[in-house]
């Protein structure tokens, strides 16, 4: 009778924590900030095909390295090719490999996670001691090899990125799942006889999920990074496909003669870093259970 007093008595209290994290969010300036920052770039990067801009592969012999311009507004590159349009179709490619890496990474790393910290024993010990061993080599350093061992495209580099993140999914929800597996209502669930899976699904990974969410929005940042690094690299999207990366890749031979060339994507890659950044930090304070 407790157990269902108690029940229902947080079910109002499960409702209104959305509402009360949305509240201290919308507070945040810094979270609005670069929520704001997200939405224009995801905006721009999803209207490219609707945007009355020159083609981004077009070249041009008799516009080569124009500064900014009425008739360019960002000038253009090396090959005459207008860098606006480059740019806004190059936000394709960051976001998207941004979003999709860490989705990789959330789809492989939280089931692990949740398997080693619920069940613990032997299966724990080898997912550990391999997320470890991940651990231990640097992310990009992991990321360019797994491309250059996949080869070199934006999916490839989506698919090294997102394994090279993997393990701090692994560790981060394992964590999360061994101090959630001994509170009360995770007892009483296995007193009453539910299957493990049952208890996982519905009572750890909802109280588990707040932390995810916030690391994976904080990875997304870290994920744009290293697309750029990698196409920098070129071992990400390939020519003559625009990306922030290699768009950067080629102004290091102009920096002199074309500064805009550098400085454009330069500043997009920064502005999206800091606002993903900004907003996980935004939606960590809003989510933490233990502010008021």
């Amino acid at each position: 009778m407790s157990t269902i007093v108690q029940t229902t008595a947080a079910a109002p209290s499960a409702k209104r924590a959305p509402n009360r994290a949305w509240r201290k969010l919308r507070a945040n300036k810094g979270a609005l900030v670069g929520l704001a920052v997200i939405l224009f770039f995801t905006a721009i990067a999803a209207l490219a095909p609707l945007l009355p801009i020159p083609d981004p592969v077009a070249t041009s012999w008799s516009a080569i390295r124009k500064a900014p311009s009425a008739a360019h507004w960002l000038g253009t590159d090396d090959l005459g090719r207008d860098i606006l349009s480059r740019m806004i179709w190059g936000a394709q490619a960051s976001l998207m490999a941004g979003i999709f890496s860490v989705a990789i990474a959330v789809a492989i790393g939280v089931p692990f996670g949740l398997i080693s910290g619920y069940y613990g024993g032997w299966i724990d010990q080898i997912i550990s001691r391999i997320t470890e061993a991940f651990l231990a080599m640097p992310f990009l350093i992991t990321a360019i090899a797994l491309a250059a061992f996949l080869g070199p495209s934006l999916t490839n580099a989506m698919i090294a990125i997102g394994l090279s993140a993997t393990p701090v999914f692994v560790r981060l929800t394992r964590g999360q799942v061994l101090a959630v597996k001994t509170e009360d209502y995770v007892e009483g669930a296995r007193s009453i006889g539910l299957r493990h899976t049952s208890i996982i699904m519905r009572y750890i990974l909802p109280n588990v999920f707040a932390p995810i969410l916030v690391q994976a929005t904080l990875t997304i940042a870290t994920a744009i990074i290293a697309e750029a690094s990698l196409s920098f690299l070129g071992l990400g999207q390939q020519a003559p496909s625009p990306s922030w990366g290699s768009m950067l890749n080629v102004a290091k031979n102009y920096l002199e003669q074309a500064p805009w060339m550098a400085m454009w994507p330069g500043t997009a890659i920064f502005l999206v870093v800091i606002g993903f950044n900004l907003l996980g930090d935004g939606m960590r304070d809003a989510l933490d259970p233990r502010e008021a």
